[in-house]
């Protein structure tokens, strides 16, 4: 019980303030239970990365603590890093060094034996799909593959909790999935517990159990998608008539479940006063006119919507826009 405990993240008043800069992490307070993925939402420049820094030791909060896996991240660093696994932004790896080494090393650098490390870099390559890559130079490697091959070295030393800062950023979809799978294996068989930063909308909704959105160093909502979701607002239905003459007939079916709201050029579109349940209704009643439509679209509130509500701005939009700056070396060590 005492070691289940002590794999998860509590985190109190948690301050980093940089000497030439807003505080990148204003007064934080989470918590991240033991096997949950927890993803951490925000556009660049929010203080997603100056947190991720914080956690795995590598920058000393202003004020403010945190455990992670029952460790003082000041007081116990060693043991804090003994306990984790990351993979950063920015991987650090030896362009000339194959997969394969650079696993071999990683476990040697963990006191793996030399029968460990093989066995142990056989399975990880297998996991993160480089198996026929494992024997090539990383200077060769795509995008996708130095960020699974990232991912695996931090699994070598088998970590009861894993950070993952923007692990899928540039990725191509097919990586992005594939990197999706592991993760949520790792906490589903493994009871791995996972930290996630993302600006990525679909990756938080698709990987965490729950959410924290963070923006200007403070957190403005937290609890899972479906939660945040549900706190702004019902689902809503848009109709398009097949004619243009139809679209008073479509309102007035659509007018009995829910009130009108804005839609796309001769659509019909209301907040369903019963949610997502209702859709089936609404086709029933439709045909039931005789009322024909070409298309007929549920649109569910979206954390995009959350974060709008939360902050007034849109946090895809901001994304694209800002740099984060907290992430680098240089500044971290200001």
């Amino acid at each position: 019980m005492a070691e289940h405990r002590r794999a998860g993240i509590e985190v109190e008043d948690l301050v980093r303030e940089f000497k030439k800069g807003p505080r990148a992490v204003d007064g934080i307070n989470l918590r991240v239970e033991p096997g949950e993925i927890y993803g951490f939402l925000g556009p660049n420049g929010a203080g997603k990365s100056t947190m991720v820094l914080v956690l795995t030791t590598l920058l000393p909060p202003t004020s403010g603590t945190a455990l992670v896996a029952g460790f003082d991240v000041v007081k116990e660093g060693p043991k804090v890093r003994a306990a984790i696994g990351a993979a950063l932004q920015e991987a650090a790896l030896d362009p000339f060094l194959t997969g394969r080494e650079h696993l071999s090393l990683q476990a040697a650098l963990h006191g793996l034996s030399r029968k460990e490390r093989k066995k142990r870099g056989n399975e990880l390559l297998e996991r993160v799909g480089l198996t026929e890559a494992a024997d090539r130079r990383v200077r060769g490697y795509s995008g996708g593959m130095k960020r699974r091959l990232d991912l695996a070295l931090a699994l070598v030393h088998r970590p009861r909790i894993l950070f993952l800062d923007e692990p899928t950023t540039g990725l191509d979809p097919q990586s992005r999935s594939a990197l999706w799978e592991e993760v949520s294996r790792l906490a589903r068989d493994e009871g791995v517990t996972v930290f996630l930063t993302t600006q990525y909308l679909e990756e938080a909704d698709v990987l965490a159990d729950r959410v924290g959105i963070i923006d200007r160093g403070k957190i403005v909502a937290e609890g899972t998608p479906e939660e945040l979701k549900a706190e702004i607002g019902r689902p809503s239905v848009e109709a398009t008539p097949a004619e243009g003459s139809e679209r008073d007939a479509v309102a007035r079916v659509l007018s009995r479940f829910g009130d009108e709201i804005a839609a796309q050029p001769g659509a019909v579109a209301v907040r369903l006063d019963h949610g997502a349940g209702d859709l089936a209704d609404v086709v029933r009643a439709l045909d039931s006119e005789g009322v024909r439509v070409t298309n007929l679209r549920l649109d569910e509130p979206s954390l995009d919507d959350v974060f709008l509500e939360k902050t007034g701005r849109s946090l895809e939009g901001d994304a694209e826009n800002e740099r984060e700056p907290d992430g680098s070396p240089e500044e971290a060590r200001a």
